[in-house]
């Protein structure tokens, strides 16, 4: 009887990192109030439990796991550059990430040759976004050119762009791009995030209700701006 043989196929996913920070406590109570706005945000999406800046004992990471775990959040793995191994009631131990480096290219006596333009990643939608639809698209940037509503949310690697009245949560440089901006023509959101940083509806300027505005990080805050 001849044996079946395995087959292996190599798949790559865009997950979450959450990052936890001391005091614990405070952070987790952050957590709540992303959650409290944002319900069922995490829900069937992997998330990774960065702690290269907690650096807690390995005793201390079943508890957070588990409080995490409380509030519907699932880790299916870990990445510590501090820790080399994690017991079997814990999430693996996540092994070969990747991180961008630019460096300065090397000066060259031979002119530059010009290169063919980068094809757009951008993604247009047409038509509304109606209310407890989800836009995914963590290759660029999000330009919806009519109106997105209440319980609605866009995910975007780069910017995000809403021609009409912006409701629900914008999320943009999902992928970990500080330089990402949101706008929108009218703003009526319940949440804006950018690179993780974000911003609630009760935590806005009243000038910026109702109006033309740009969401976008400075020194680690994100700020929101009427557009003139």
């Amino acid at each position: 009887m001849q044996n079946t043989p395995l087959r292996f196929r190599a798949r790559s996913f865009v997950a979450f990192a959450l990052v936890p920070e001391a005091p614990v406590d405070e952070w987790l109570k952050g957590v709540d109030r992303w959650i409290e706005n944002s319900p069922g945000f995490f829900t069937g999406r992997p998330v990774v439990l960065d702690l290269n800046a907690l650096k807690p004992e390995v005793s201390q990471i079943g508890a957070l796991v588990a409080q995490l775990a409380e509030r519907g959040i699932r880790i299916y793995a870990i990445e510590s550059k501090d820790i080399a191994e994690l017991g079997s009631d814990l999430p693996p131990l996540l092994i070969g990430a990747r991180e961008a480096v630019v460096e300065e290219p090397a000066a060259s006596a031979e002119p530059a040759k010009a290169e063919e333009p980068a094809a757009s990643t951008s993604l247009i939608i047409e038509d509304p976004i109606r209310s407890g639809q989800s836009v995914y698209h963590p290759q660029g940037d999000v330009i919806v050119l009519g109106s997105a509503g209440f319980g609605s949310e866009i995910i975007a690697g780069g910017s995000i762009h809403v021609y009409g009245t912006l409701r629900g949560r914008a999320i943009a440089g999902a992928s970990g791009n500080r330089h990402a901006r949101i706008f929108c023509r009218r703003n009526e959101a319940e949440l804006l995030a950018v690179d993780g940083w974000y911003r609630i509806a009760e935590d806005m300027e009243p000038s910026t209700r109702g109006a033309a505005i740009q969401a976008y990080l400075d020194e680690g805050a994100i700020l929101v701006t009427a557009l003139n």
